[in-house]
């Protein structure tokens, strides 16, 4: 339904005529819906989900709007303690008691299979798996790439799978590998489904983003035994450490983004496998399908 206010009466209809024991909610309209179809009365139990930290919310009134209505729901839930920490600055009075942290969930099983294949041609390969957008931080990128030395620009492949959403940012970046010479590292290719084999195919897998709610394609590395190279964004500072599961850096600081490429091409395979190791059992401990749907049905039963 493209009209708003009828998308509003008719979902309201339709959750309340349902006869539902718990209704779950992601994003911001999805849940001021489900919010407003409890009032006056309601017989279910609300669960709303927040799954951005984009601290532009801040700036707009009516994505401010949205997360004071939590205040209705039974539980409040976010996919990382930096998006908690968000909403509980925007909507100081919501009871800790409402209040729940539970990752993402990844489905494990046999057939996630890692495969640890650093460097076999010669190269050192970052995967990169987002849209290209200012957020994720291509500029930053780009710098840091120039500060290396010869033989490490020379060992390093970068194949960025996304959207091409550009903009002037964007534009000044590509404009920038030219006249650095280093359109040899990047390559860029449209959106893929296959996610598993492009980072089953690369030696780490790359986030510099200046934010983030919780990234995917984080969890997905490291159930795939791989290294990460990302942005001190989310929770990745609070579960993951440095040398233990990846190399890290302030998005912001190109001279941060640089030295971390370095201890990355540093680093030898014993190192990198044993990362890859750490993080696919932080992953299963983490992001298991039974342990994040047992916290579901503990909030929906308590």
């Amino acid at each position: 339904e493209p009209n708003y206010l009828k998308r509003l009466i008719k979902m309201r209809k339709f959750i309340r005529g349902g006869k539902y024991d718990s209704v779950l909610a992601f994003l911001e309209a999805p849940c001021f819906i489900a919010t407003l179809s409890g009032f006056p009365f309601r017989n279910w139990k609300l669960v709303v989900g927040e799954r951005s930290a984009d601290p532009n919310v801040f700036s707009s009134l009516k994505r401010r709007f949205y997360r004071w209505n939590h205040i209705f729901a039974d539980y409040l839930v976010t996919n990382s303690q930096t998006n908690l920490d968000l909403v509980k600055k925007i909507n100081p009075i919501i009871p800790e008691r409402k209040c729940r942290v539970i990752y993402n969930m990844l489905m494990i099983d046999d057939t996630t299979t890692p495969a640890n294949s650093f460097s076999l041609n010669g190269k050192f390969k970052i995967v990169i798996l987002a849209n290209q957008r200012k957020l994720k931080n291509l500029n930053g990128l780009v710098d840091a790439v120039s500060m290396l030395s010869e033989n490490d620009k020379n060992r390093l492949q970068i194949d960025w799978y996304g959207e091409r959403l550009m903009n002037d940012y964007d534009e000044e970046a590509l404009k920038k590998m030219k006249n650095l010479g280093l359109e040899g590292i990047f390559t860029f290719h449209e959106p893929i489904k296959d996610v598993e084999v492009k980072i089953n195919e690369s030696d780490a897998v790359g986030l510099f983003s200046h934010y983030e709610g919780f990234p995917n394609v984080i969890c997905e590395a490291m159930i795939l035994e791989k290294p990460v190279i990302c942005s001190k964004v989310s929770d990745i500072p609070v579960i993951l450490k440095e040398n233990e599961n990846g190399f890290f850096c302030n998005p912001g600081d190109s001279n941060s983004i640089s030295d971390a490429l370095k201890k990355l091409l540093a680093a030898d395979k014993k190192h990198l496998k044993k990362i890859g190791n750490t993080n696919r059992n932080l992953a299963i401990k983490l992001f298991n399908k039974e342990s994040i749907i047992e916290k579901y049905l503990k909030l929906l039963n308590n």
